[in-house]
């Protein structure tokens, strides 16, 4: 089945131009999608089409950028259409992923972010290996214990309430609420 995803960023935009393509192409079902949202979960109809389409099925977008909003967007979403054996043309781009050279182009997006994001990291060791050098560097402040964590700790530890009620009474995020455990306990234990 042919399947066209259409987005606009608000609502005010004109979808016109993608939704004339799609008919010229004779998609058989379109989502349209009016969100500016960077990823899946901010985008209901895009997730509808990735539940809806089956293996064969093809997705036809006008380009990559009414697709994704970032490259690393881009290759979560044509991995998951690759699972599920579902191909993906982009007009602008003229890639379609039912091909070699489709297949090789998406490959490339994955490898040029890949080492971006390598390269990022990298330098982000280096600026802090210099700047502790300089006695610059001196990491993440650690975080201090709630006032009323002599109570509720307990009380967790001792399975009288859930992690979830302490992590409410101690207004800490989940991470925040066992990373303050760990470090409580090798208090403890020291």
């Amino acid at each position: 089945m042919k399947v066209g995803y259409v987005r606009v960023s608000t609502i005010d935009q004109n979808e016109g131009r993608q939704m004339k393509r799609m008919k010229e192409m004779g998609i058989e079902k379109i989502y349209l999608e009016k969100s500016s949202a960077k990823d899946i979960e901010g985008r209901p109809e895009l997730k509808n089409l990735l539940e809806f389409v089956r293996e064969g099925d093809t997705i036809y977008v006008h380009d990559f950028s009414r697709l994704a909003r970032s490259t690393k967007d881009l290759l979560n979403i044509t991995e998951i259409l690759a699972k599920k054996k579902v191909d993906l043309v982009s007009f602008k781009e003229n890639i379609d992923t039912s091909t070699p050279t489709g297949k090789l182009m998406l490959t490339m997006i994955g490898a040029i972010n890949e080492f971006e994001r390598t390269n990022l990291l990298e330098r982000q060791k280096e600026g802090i290996f210099i700047a502790k050098e300089l006695g610059k560097y001196k990491g993440r402040k650690p975080i201090p214990f709630p006032e009323n964590w002599e109570t509720i700790y307990p009380s967790w530890k001792n399975r009288e309430m859930t992690g979830v009620a302490a992590m409410k009474l101690l207004k800490l995020k989940r991470c925040t609420f066992y990373k303050l455990i760990k470090d409580w306990e090798e208090r403890e234990n020291s």
